[in-house]
C-alpha cells in the first residue's frame, strides 16, 4: 500500500495574462507528467484566464 502523499508534489499556479500567483496546490506527478494548464478565475484580471504551473520553492 502506498504512503499518503508519496506521489504528490506542491505546485503554484500563475496567471498567463498578468502573472498573478495563486495559492499553492498539489498534483500527482505519477499520473500528470506534463505541466498543468487550467482555466481559473484570476482576482487581479477579474475574469477567467489560463493559469500555468510554476514550481514552489
Amino acid at each position: 500500500m502506498a504512503k499518503k502523499g508519496e506521489n504528490r508534489e506542491p505546485v503554484g499556479l500563475e496567471c498567463a495574462v498578468c502573472g498573478h500567483k495563486l495559492r499553492p496546490t498539489e498534483k500527482n506527478k505519477k499520473n500528470t507528467v506534463e505541466k498543468l494548464l487550467v482555466k481559473k478565475h484570476c482576482p487581479n484580471c477579474k475574469k477567467h484566464t489560463e493559469h500555468k504551473e510554476k514550481k514552489n520553492g
